[in-house]
């Protein structure tokens, strides 16, 4: 931003989003002396937009009373920064019914300079994602959203309309604590009324979402993420699965997401809690964390944990296959991984 003009309409975007900045605070934002930062209140003014000029110790550059411009412009830094920020959020599902990324895109693109507008749009050409597309979940209204969103910041019950698993209506006054986005899922987490008690939703099976019956107080050091997860881990399948883990706490946690199991330390270990609906998986897991291990329960764990081993122990005594030239990465570990 070193043209003058640059600067000017610089100031004016910093007193759009502050209440009041001193002479001194505009000067080293602007990377200008105060004497300039003087001047170019006058332009702004001479173009009718209504700076004020307070004196005094807590004076300072101001815009007047109800004035509001739209954003002005976007620095490269800035553009690069929404741009990728609204592919990431397509990629992973991050949006809601309505597809409106590509709209943004396309708008955005439309009033950036037309070389960076191409260069842009050469990163976004190129841009690769080893995170999976979220394909074809099912999101959320916007409507719906935006209304837990502030139900949850005023900490106002609310009333939802919602679906269960197999389509049976009902409907809740809940205590929003938190939104949560995982897995390409949104879930709304909170005290229900109708249950007594802390459960997850799945927001794209809310239909509404109105003001309910008075406020509430969220519980002091409520992680809604952690209750998410934890719920998520916890929805009950055939098997309850119960091990005792070699390992430590951290190092665990490390290893198994708390929406696949609740880790708690105990002596000797960590517990591993989890539900299940097959136990070939689990066994499967279990072996591939590479950690000795105690199972607790269900008894039929140990029988696939001893059959995995066996097909284990069966691929390492065939015949070593030769190795095809090429295809290999640059980046200095052997195993492939950046």
């Amino acid at each position: 931003m070193s043209h003058p003009a640059g600067r000017v309409l610089g100031m004016l975007e910093l007193l759009q989003s502050h209440h009041r900045l001193s002479g001194a605070e505009l000067a080293r934002r602007l990377g200008v002396d105060e004497r300039t930062v003087r001047r170019y209140a006058t332009t702004l003014v001479e173009l009718g937009i209504p700076v004020r000029a307070d004196r005094g110790r807590y004076g300072g550059y101001r815009l007047g009373p109800g004035f509001k411009l739209p954003p002005l412009m976007f620095t490269d830094d800035e553009a690069v920064a929404v741009v990728l920020g609204l592919v990431a959020a397509e990629r992973l599902g991050l949006g809601t019914d309505q597809p409106a990324t590509a709209l943004a895109l396309a708008k955005i693109s439309r009033v950036l300079p037309v070389a960076l507008a191409d260069r842009l749009a050469a990163v976004q050409s190129s841009l690769g994602f080893t995170l999976r597309r979220t394909g074809t979940v099912d999101r959320p209204a916007t409507g719906i959203l935006l209304a837990l969103g502030a139900a949850t910041r005023a900490r106002h019950r609310v009333t939802i309309g919602y679906r269960s698993s197999g389509g049976t209506p009902t409907r809740r006054t809940v205590d929003p604590y938190g939104l949560v986005f995982h897995a390409g899922r949104w879930y709304l987490t909170g005290h229900d009324h109708l249950r007594g008690e802390l459960r997850t939703f799945r927001l794209d099976r809310i239909d509404t979402a109105d003001p309910g019956p008075g406020s509430f107080t969220m519980p002091a050091d409520f992680d809604p993420v952690a209750q998410v997860t934890r719920s998520l881990a916890n929805v009950p399948y055939r098997w309850e699965v119960v091990v005792l883990l070699e390992t430590d706490l951290a190092t665990a946690r490390r290893r198994v997401p708390p929406s696949v199991a609740e880790l708690t330390g105990v002596d000797g270990g960590v517990l591993l809690r989890a539900y299940a609906e097959r136990l070939d998986g689990m066994a499967q897991l279990l072996a591939g964390l590479g950690w000795p291990f105690t199972v607790r329960r269900p008894d039929e764990l140990r029988g696939e944990v001893a059959t995995w081993a066996a097909r284990l122990a069966g691929f390492a005594e065939r015949g070593t296959a030769p190795v095809a030239a090429g295809g290999g990465t640059e980046t200095g570990d052997p195993g492939g991984a950046g």
